[in-house]
């Protein structure tokens, strides 16, 4: 540490407020927040550093500071910097992506439920996150079914002359068209769905139970067995949580694991006394770990992304600055949120079952590091990529002079090839054969599905070929709201990586592992690629061989397909076998056919033109 930046800490005034580390160029190394700045500060001088922290002291050359009336409004601030600059010995929320969320958009005369990926001030009511991405999907399909709330955009006046398809399917309540409902049914309605993404389920089934008994009373069957179902349904999503509590209370279980420069995060997320979800997040650095520090630093950036913030948190240790913590949290909140730290009872039960979990998230996300994680961190610092790629997914195309047309999609996920998440697709509607149009139907349809059935794409998408075949892909990206995904392209002959922000490809050493590991992910594309054509094609010539065969239908080639296994096989059966599986007569004839269609192919070899005797009809 310089002398002027010594004699700079100890000139820093007593009151609350956030400190700045910043290097020779000015540029942010540490954020930190404090109640007296002068004696936070004062401890990196004098106590015993943890080596992030320790090399952070002895890269900066200077110091900032801004003084707070309060320690909380120190808190917020710091987060609000930490997030803005990203300061390198911080740490940092890495996964910066906004996630899943739904809306019911309570503001509205007929609300809509709606998924979003955006927090707005919009007076809409938010539910969530939701991950994986998919169960948001999934949770709006079961608000449609289970309460008939709206999906759509339009504008609601009742003068449309008849509902959508919605509305048949028993998924809306048609408030688009007069007459099919009220908004005192639409109101319950909303306020039903409210409560079910809530997590409020006890007092929904009640509701819903009363009014199945009223509807039986009433002889409506119909309706009744309608929230039968629907009970059904809740009774057992409610059912899947088995760690509940009779307090029914709502907490954050935060559990933690810790090994060297890594660490792994996950919070059970605890509403009306049932584990509804849990969240994982991880961090990889170049020094080890202080638990309690990444606790500090994190649980801000966490909950300053959310609009729902729990009565209580459970914490696995005491953290600096907790009070600070559970003051700014409760200013945002607008009641009391409390810091707990249990240590015996079913709250410590819940903590050490997250911890485990951690413990098993952290061996499922750094299982087989060394290799992998070298050629992701490689694609990182050559893509420009705000972290190394977890999943990358690896598309081909495979043709036969433009006939057969299969388009094949490999994972690589975390170090390993996922071939449980391998898709092929035939290519449907081009002609000729062109690459780039394939690559682009391919591209498409697959995340479209994605999109709609999962929510999230991948950390990097790879296709085999040049620069046709990226921007392909990529407008098939820019047509689903997707351009932003990265993606390249690895040209086979000289392995050069096309990226779509790059006039002029990069031309990577051959042992550099982020080339390795996208030539393993092509060649492993190409091959499964091949694998489908070539089954595909097979397939086609085996029937379309016996398809030729007089008096053999769809019965009998299905029934010697399933049999002898291939038409070669039927061909090199003997009459014995035949006429067992089909009868004397047919079986002789067939057996008669297949010979004389051999010796005239035998005889014609390349004469498109010869002719022959016609065989002779089976029947």
């Amino acid at each position: 540490m310089t002398p002027e930046l010594a004699a700079r800490i100890a000139g820093l005034p007593e009151e609350p407020g956030i400190y700045i580390f910043v290097d020779a160029g000015r540029r942010t190394l540490y954020v930190g927040k404090a109640k007296s700045l002068k004696r936070r500060v004062a401890s990196y001088l004098t106590r015993d550093l943890e080596p992030r922290l320790a090399a952070m002291v002895e890269e900066a050359s200077d110091l900032d500071y801004l003084v707070t009336r309060s320690e909380s409004e120190a808190l917020e601030l710091e987060n609000n910097w930490i997030k803005e600059r990203r300061p390198r010995y911080n740490v940092l929320l890495r996964d910066d992506k906004t996630y899943p969320y739904l809306k019911i958009t309570v503001g509205e005369a007929w609300p809509r439920v709606a998924f979003t990926r955006r927090i707005r001030q919009d007076g809409a009511e938010y539910f969530g996150p939701f991950l994986p991405g998919g169960l948001a999907r999934r949770a709006i399909k079961l608000v449609q079914k289970l309460f008939r709330l709206r999906v759509c955009r339009i504008e609601i006046d009742g003068k449309l002359p008849r509902p959508c398809l919605y509305y048949d399917m028993k998924r809306c309540l048609g408030p688009c068209v007069a007459g099919l409902t009220d908004e005192a049914t639409y109101r319950e309605a909303t306020e039903q769905s409210r409560l079910f993404l809530g997590g409020k389920t006890d007092r929904l089934s009640r509701e819903l139970r009363q009014r199945m008994e009223q509807a039986a009373e009433r002889l409506e069957f119909e309706e009744a067995a309608r929230l039968r179902d629907a009970l059904a349904e809740i009774d057992a999503l409610a059912g899947r949580s088995r760690l509940s509590s009779v307090e029914g209370e709502d907490a954050d279980v935060i559990g933690l694991f810790t090994l060297g420069p890594r660490a792994a995060m996950v919070i059970l997320v605890m509403r009306g006394g049932r584990i509804l979800d849990r969240q994982e997040l991880f961090w990889e650095e170049e020094a080890a770990f202080a638990a309690e520090r990444l606790l500090a630093e994190v649980l801000p950036q966490i909950y300053a992304r959310t609009t729902f913030i729990p009565k209580e948190i459970h914490l696995p240790m005491p953290i600096d600055g907790d009070e600070a913590l559970a003051d700014w949290l409760s200013e945002r909140k607008g009641e009391r949120v409390y810091l707990r730290y249990p240590a015996r009872g079913p709250r410590a039960s819940r903590l050490d079952l997250a911890r485990g979990n951690a413990q098993l998230a952290f061996r499922r996300r750094f299982r087989g590091a060394g290799e992998s994680d070298a050629g992701s961190e490689a694609l990182r610092t050559h893509l420009e990529l705000p972290e190394p790629p977890r999943r990358i997914e690896g598309f081909d195309i495979s043709t036969f002079h433009g006939g057969e047309t299969v388009a094949s999609l490999v994972v690589w996920q975390e170090g390993k090839l996922r071939k449980s998440d391998y898709r092929s697709f035939n290519i449907r509607g081009v002609r000729l054969p062109d690459d780039f149009a394939s690559m682009r139907q391919a591209v498409e349809r697959h995340y479209r599905r994605r999109l709609e059935e999962v929510g999230e794409m991948p950390d990097l998408i790879l296709v085999d070929g040049g620069r046709g075949q990226l921007n392909a892909a990529l407008s098939a990206l820019a047509a689903l709201g997707a351009e932003e995904t990265p993606i390249v392209s690895l040209a086979k002959r000289e392995e050069e990586v096309y990226r779509p922000d790059l006039p002029e490809p990069l031309v990577l050493p051959r042992r550099d592992p982020g080339l390795q590991l996208l030539q393993r992910l092509r060649d492993e594309a190409h091959r499964f690629a091949i694998s489908r054509h070539r089954n595909r094609r097979s397939r086609r010539t085996l029937a379309s061989r016996l398809d030729r065969l007089p008096g053999i239908g769809p019965a009998r080639r299905r029934l010697l397909l399933q049999h002898f296994g291939s038409a070669d096989a039927v061909a090199a059966a003997s009459v014995e076998a035949l006429a067992e599986l089909l009868g004397p007569t047919v079986g002789r004839r067939l057996h008669a056919t297949l010979a004389m269609a051999d010796g005239a192919d035998a005889g014609h070899e390349g004469d498109a033109g010869s002719g022959g005797e016609s065989p002779p009809e089976l029947r």
